[in-house]
């Protein structure tokens, strides 16, 4: 029992992770009907741009380590929201008028770009980063086994929490929110009630961006390492947890990316650990043969 509650507990922090870069792909597809296939890459970019961050403010002489976590984490999400804006200016606003695929093909694209720009820049070596917040609570000392949260897991979680309830009621109450939900239902309609609806996808995509950062910064203080190919792994991953949870839906991308870090966490700790994607595409296709809007999706109503 003690044994599952700690892969439980790990299951919960990794799945917090899918859940946040899942929010972004969620959002994006939610305004624009398509699936932004370099988010997974922005989210790699935010993990080293958080590493350099933390590297130059050690050499500036910021030792405080809350402070710096803080300063990070500041920076890498006004710098990675930079890039997910050059994304939807080079990749999709000039192709947003084309056939459906293009805009998809060139996100792919894209991909190769940030992530081949990264592995020339930093080197294809992985990057570490040393333990910098220490300790946790234990929960449970029976004398054989320990079940403990680390304050690194804490951190994850709450911080994901916090963003999900952050988001969804800029989603739900402010003006920004209701240009969204209005571009979603009919962008031309949007349009021609004032709406700046480039003004709003670009918005998206910042905001997405900047989310991914956030992902990125966790994903770098929980593991303690990075490199250039973490990005398509988790993206995948991510767009599996925003398919499974409902595309289109925050709480069921968050949802979905809980689903897909303890299906992994769980399966590594009772079977294989090679087969773990296995499971967690597998479990996927299970439960969109019997839910194909996926657990919170709504189904897609045609206009004609």
């Amino acid at each position: 029992m003690e044994y599952f509650l700690q892969q439980f507990i790990n299951g919960i922090a990794l799945g917090s992770i899918y859940g946040l870069i899942a929010l972004g792909y969620t959002m994006v597809y939610g305004i624009i009907g398509m699936i932004n296939f370099a988010h997974g890459d922005i989210f790699m970019i935010g993990g080293f741009i958080a590493l350099i961050a933390f590297l130059c403010l050690v050499a500036l002489g910021v030792t405080a380590v809350p402070l710096a976590l803080f300063l990070v984490l500041i920076i890498a999400m006004l710098i990675t929201a930079l890039y997910g804006w050059v994304v939807e200016r080079v990749a999709y606003r000039p192709l947003r008028h084309s056939f459906r695929l293009a805009p998809m093909l060139s996100a792919i694209g894209m991909a190769f770009v940030l992530g081949n720009f990264v592995q020339i820049a930093q080197g294809a070596r992985v990057k570490p980063l040393p333990p910098l917040i220490p300790g946790g609570l234990i929960l449970i000392d029976n004398g054989g086994f320990v079940v403990q949260v680390s304050n690194v897991q804490i951190i994850v979680v709450l911080t994901t929490l916090a963003l999900m309830v952050i988001f969804s009621l800029i989603v739900a109450r402010t003006r920004l929110g209701r240009d969204m939900r209005a571009c979603e239902q009919d962008r031309t309609m949007a349009a021609l009630l004032g709406v700046d609806t480039d003004r709003v996808i670009s918005t998206t995509f910042v905001i997405g961006a900047a989310l991914a950062a956030v992902a990125g910064f966790m994903y770098l203080i929980y593991y303690g390492v990075i490199d250039f190919y973490i990005g398509f792994v988790a993206g995948i991953k991510a767009f599996t947890a925003a398919v499974l949870g409902g595309i289109g839906s925050l709480p069921g991308a968050m949802l979905g990316g809980l689903a897909i870090g303890l299906i992994e966490t769980m399966w590594s700790a009772y079977f294989s650990v090679q087969y773990r994607d296995v499971a967690a595409f597998s479990i996927l296709i299970v439960v969109l043969i019997f839910m194909p809007t996926g657990l919170l999706g709504r189904p897609e109503i045609e206009k004609v």
